[in-house]
């Protein structure tokens, strides 16, 4: 039979991803996977009606779609996305009905999940038959049972494929509510008080709802706020997983994207992050604005900003976005000052949040208050820490240097000597059953102790 292998990597054929898809053909030659390039040529896609043509015709020759790519930002990389909107944009979602479909991931085995949720969901939307997804590590295929695995799964893909067997879906259809917003004036202004805002949008001509919220929301300050729409950035591509940035975070793009980063989102003080949903996630050009802002590296580049969302979409309907953006902001040191759809409620309701958004974000900027950060953010910054302890130590110099050389509570070994040592001494004793008993009478108070100082202090 033959796969046709959609190659999300913006490295092409240069591609960790794509060296299980090889693994793959070397040891099932009586299968042909056909590799196409996806992310790396976008814009030749985009820009020549012949080239599109051409995937969508080989998608429907084919006896079954390998989604693979490498996870950029929790997500696919933009350029991936990029083709996806493609596909409903001119209707060849007919293409993919029926076609069996899987997913092969490659990442460091962070929020890996969100991308194949992702993307398992657009494959029932298109109506594919969703054969499961395979994520490895990037470097799984080094070792012995990572190979065993990948074998066995694409065995059982080819299998599958034969017997004509798919998955139940998971995921229910997006229902988008038929309203259109109109905004009332606003009750009152907001003083920003000299903090520095910005709004950030990928606002469309058609975007009713969007449109109407971003101006309610400016309406809801005494001051006028700057306002940037990402299509009027000249940003020359997405990411490429060049890595050049891995000494000094300098990116290997010079665009307006650089100025943009530096000058105004580096320096604001408040930022509203504003779009509509497209398919399962906010639209490629949002993703790539994420994926280019990797050239910050895995340090938290967004420290003491307030961040809020306006969404125009069902937002609540799909979770895993609302998860992304929350990880993203907390492993950034960035605090979460809510979301405001237009999913429901009436016009009137909406300005009282749009309104309750503005107060917010000045508030918290005045108090400079942050919600403590979540196991989203704890767990990411324990398996960054390993990461970049380990094996990407070098080359991402300038992450362990400026970041993860340096996390105090999340150093391993730790260096609270005195509860090292005081561990290593209690273990010991717990040998004896009467220092056991002692233990157990006792536990629940000593627990509270410290705290229960500090409170009556």
């Amino acid at each position: 039979m033959e796969l046709l292998v959609l190659n999300g990597s913006p490295k092409g054929k240069a591609s960790a991803t794509m060296q299980y898809i090889h693994f793959i053909q070397k040891h099932f030659p009586d299968h042909k996977l056909n590799i196409v390039n996806i992310s790396q040529p976008i814009k030749k896609i985009e820009n020549n009606p012949e080239a599109f043509k051409n995937i969508i015709h080989a998608v429907r020759s084919c006896d079954a779609v390998v989604w693979a790519f490498p996870v950029y930002y929790m997500l696919v990389p933009g350029n991936y996305k990029r083709f996806i909107e493609l596909v409903w944009e001119r209707k060849a979602e007919d293409a993919f009905r029926d076609k069996p479909a899987a997913i092969v991931a490659t990442s460091i085995k962070y929020m890996d999940h969100a991308a194949y949720y992702y993307m398992q969901g657009i494959c029932e939307d298109l109506g594919m038959k969703y054969l499961g997804q395979f994520t490895p590590s990037m470097y799984e295929l080094e070792k012995e049972n990572g190979r065993k695995q990948t074998l066995i799964f694409a065995q059982n893909l080819f299998q599958e494929i034969q017997q004509a067997a798919f998955m139940p879906r998971h995921y229910p259809p997006v229902v988008a509510r038929d309203f259109t917003y109109s905004p009332g004036p606003a009750q009152s202004k907001a003083n920003p008080k000299g903090k520095r805002i910005l709004l950030i949008t990928d606002q469309e001509k058609g975007q009713i709802n969007l449109k109407g919220m971003i101006e309610r929301f400016i309406a809801s300050f005494s001051e006028e706020i700057e306002v940037i729409n990402l299509h009027d950035i000249e940003t020359k591509g997405s990411c490429l997983g060049c890595i050049k940035c891995w000494y000094d975070h300098s990116c290997v793009y010079q665009d307006e994207y650089i100025d943009f980063m530096r000058e105004k989102v580096l320096k604001a003080d408040i930022m509203i992050w504003a779009g509509a949903i497209k398919d399962r996630f906010l639209s490629s050009k949002w993703k790539v604005f994420l994926d280019r802002s990797f050239c910050n590296g895995h340090v938290p580049w967004l420290v003491g900003k307030q961040i809020g969302f306006i969404i125009s979409g069902p937002l609540s309907q799909i979770p895993n976005i609302r998860e992304v953006f929350e990880v993203f902001l907390e492993i950034t040191h960035a605090n979460l000052c809510g979301f405001v759809t237009d999913e429901y409620g009436d016009s009137a309701n909406i300005d009282v949040l749009l309104d309750g958004l503005a107060a917010r974000t000045l508030r918290y900027a005045g108090q400079d208050y942050f919600r403590p950060i979540t196991f989203l953010g704890y767990g990411s910054n324990l398996v960054l820490r390993e990461v970049f302890w380990g094996r990407f130590r070098f080359p991402f110099i300038a992450d362990w240097q400026q970041n993860y050389g340096k996390l105090d509570e999340f150093q391993f070994p730790h260096s609270d000597y005195k509860a090292r040592i005081a561990n290593t001494i209690m273990m010991q004793l717990a040998r004896f059953p009467k220092f056991r008993k002692h233990v157990n009478n006792n536990l629940k108070d000593e627990l509270i102790k410290p705290l229960v100082k500090v409170v009556q202090d």
